[in-house]
């Protein structure tokens, strides 16, 4: 069954954007009578019926509803955004269709890229999610500087900052405590510096390894999403 994305679903007719419109009407060639379904990207999960199929504007009437089950734990990656985008963008897909709740691009003092496009960025969630077949849409921050996600941190939320340099740190599996929310703060290619990480420890965060081997920007958060997902049993 097609899935199409709406926010809003509070009512029994739902109007499709000109977007879906056109790529229900030209691509997928649905027709009037067709069933289809709808996600809002919170929770909610609708069965409909379409009405009038047209690329500028498609109509559908809700047949079925119901709520897709919450995550268990809320998982939020603060990532510094890569020098190619589309890494980036590689990530943001990978993670939704594994399991993410919420990210936030951060801006370094070694950071490479420091300008991304909010827009683009969405409409790779909203595929990711509807390919996947979930209900809820990770939500994505604006881009902040790390000296003021760490200003505002307040450490009710049990987070973890994973870096390269030497010293004492644990392995994120056994660092973490299974159910509990979590912030993960990953660097950019050239890594956070001693200042940043020293002043995350002095917030409270906890030093992590994400393994032995040195890992891509996208790919330390990418085995962050997973491990912590399979901790929690949602992979």
């Amino acid at each position: 069954m097609h899935l199409f994305y709406s926010e809003d679903l509070s009512k029994d007719l739902i109007q499709l954007t000109a977007e879906e419109s056109r790529h229900c009407a030209k691509a997928l060639r649905i027709q009037p009578g067709d069933e289809v379904a709808f996600v809002d990207g919170k929770g909610q999960f609708c069965k409909a019926r379409m009405l009038s199929v047209d690329a500028r504007a498609s109509q559908a009437s809700v047949v079925h509803r119901e709520k897709q089950k919450p995550r268990s734990f809320h998982l939020h990656i603060a990532i510094a955004p890569t020098k190619n985008i589309d890494r980036f963008e590689w990530f943001l897909e990978k993670a939704t269709e594994c399991g993410i709740d919420e990210i936030t691009p951060i801006l370094c003092e070694q950071s490479e890229r420091r300008v991304i496009k909010p827009a683009r960025l969405n409409k790779i969630l909203i595929a990711a999610m509807k390919q996947s077949q979930r209900a809820y849409l990770p939500q994505l921050n604006e881009a902040v500087k790390l000296s003021q996600l760490l200003e505002n941190y307040q450490s009710e939320t049990p987070a973890f900052i994973a870096h390269c340099d030497k010293g004492q740190k644990h392995p994120l599996g056994r660092t973490y405590q299974p159910g509990s929310d979590a912030l993960v703060l990953i660097g950019p290619e050239g890594d956070f510096s001693n200042q940043e990480v020293q002043t995350a420890l002095e917030k409270g965060m906890k030093p992590v390894s994400l393994g032995e081997n040195r890992l891509r920007t996208e790919t330390a958060a990418m085995v962050t999403c997973i491990q912590l997902n399979s901790i929690n049993n949602l992979l």
